[in-house]
């Protein structure tokens, strides 16, 4: 007998309840739960936390840095809804402070955050680069880093006409970014975090 999994909508999904603190992704009507991340993925996410907040306070911007906080409504799927929680999200302040009365979701229908960031794990390398980059793509988030400490590499993926543009960054090379053009970070920092 093949039992079927329970599938869930983005209400359902945002009102679920198990008992347990486990943070669950929902991946096409599925609860995924999302696995606790080595202390070096916890590093360098706290490390981007800071540097984005550095740069945000010297260029005197409107924005907020949410490490693991906000989810992402995303179009994967023709029947089943899914939403993403990004390792570091960057958006405005004034966006926000709409979601700090409500459930932490970016829907569809509002504006994209400004940068996501994604920590690869030796579980998420597959989400990562391939299925991510298509919904953050179809989005429209102006930029996507996938931050892999397996391969040693930064990818900067800059939203252009629909689609993204990779740059790839290792070592000593500084990352360029579209959103932090004064940013002087490299791959070596990130990893050293």
């Amino acid at each position: 007998m093949i039992t079927l999994a329970q599938r869930y909508t983005l209400e359902d999904y945002l009102t679920h309840s198990d008992g347990t603190d486990t943070p669950y992704e929902l991946v096409q009507g599925e609860l995924i739960p999302m696995p606790l991340g080595t202390g070096w993925h916890g590093s360098i996410i706290k490390f981007l936390e800071h540097e984005f907040e550095a740069a945000i306070d010297l260029a005197k911007l409107p924005w907020a840095v949410l490490p693991g906080l906000v989810g992402l409504q995303s179009p994967r799927g023709n029947r089943w809804d899914t939403c993403r929680i990004p390792d570091v999200v960057v958006l405005p302040q004034e966006q926000w402070n709409t979601l700090k009365r409500k459930e932490a979701v970016i829907t569809l229908e509002q504006e994209p955050p400004l940068l996501v960031v994604e920590v690869v794990s030796e579980s998420t390398k597959t989400t990562d680069y391939r299925y991510k980059q298509v919904e953050y793509s179809y989005l429209g988030i102006s930029e996507y880093w996938i931050v892999d400490p397996l391969e040693e590499r930064v990818s900067v993926l800059e939203w252009v006409e629909g689609l993204y543009e990779i740059e790839v960054f290792r070592g000593e090379e500084v990352l360029r970014s579209l959103n932090f053009p004064a940013l002087q970070l490299t791959p070596a920092q990130i990893f050293a975090a």
